[in-house]
């Protein structure tokens, strides 16, 4: 009798977690496909061999091919407005957003821009996932802006909640970009890291004058 009115806690936990890898089959697939053959150049249809699932599985698990390639898009455009919202208390936006940036460097974090050479060179090489990482630093510029209006009381529309997220935004494109570049050159993570790092103290440093006590918790 007890068996009959137990709650089904471990299939369900159990399809969660076949779900799960089932994703991640698929991703993996994806990414070899796309890294040995180019975005462009591969089908969903590829895709689906590759992982031995039919190809209305791909996309239940991805709406879009572009949602294949790049990972991390959800942690990516919530990352700033998060650290604005999470930020210690006497700590400006500008200066938590300067320490999760160097957490982040220190510890090759993708979401700032560490992917591997492999990686990062299909995405240069693809005006799609280009087009794509623009428009995910447009929707992260949003939430940011958003956040610093709660955080000031503000209007997300006011002209100086945009103004302070496009100048973050900005700055954290830039270092985005310059790991990219460094990836591609050929540098190694750890140089990387110390380049930017070092980098990220001049950039940050020219908004001070402007934001230094912009949004303090």
């Amino acid at each position: 009798m007890g068996n009959d009115t137990a709650p089904p806690a471990r299939p369900t936990g159990l399809r969660e977690s076949k779900k799960q890898e089932t994703r991640q089959l698929i991703s993996d697939h994806a990414t070899r496909l796309f890294v040995d053959q180019g975005f462009e150049r591969t089908t969903i249809a590829e895709i689906a061999d590759a992982a031995r699932v039919a190809k209305k599985t791909v996309t239940n698990y991805f709406a879009r091919k572009e949602d294949l390639a790049l990972d991390h898009q959800d942690a990516f455009t919530a990352s700033l407005a998060h650290t604005v919202a999470t930020r210690r208390t006497g700590e400006s936006a500008l200066a938590a957003l300067h320490r999760a940036f160097a957490d982040d460097a220190a510890t090759a974090n993708p979401v700032a821009g560490f992917s591997g050479p492999a990686f990062a060179r299909m995405v240069a090489d693809s005006p799609t996932l280009s087009a794509c990482l623009r428009g995910l630093h447009d929707q992260r510029e949003h939430a940011l802006a958003q956040a610093l209006a709660t955080a000031t009381g503000a209007s997300p529309d006011d002209i100086a909640v945009r103004t302070a997220a496009g100048l973050l935004g900005a700055v954290h494109r830039v270092l985005f970009t310059r790991i990219q570049e460094l990836t591609l050159a050929g540098r190694p993570d750890g140089e990387i890291t110390a380049i930017v790092t070092a980098e990220a103290d001049t950039a940050f440093g020219t908004l001070e004058p402007a934001l230094a006590h912009y949004a303090i918790a």
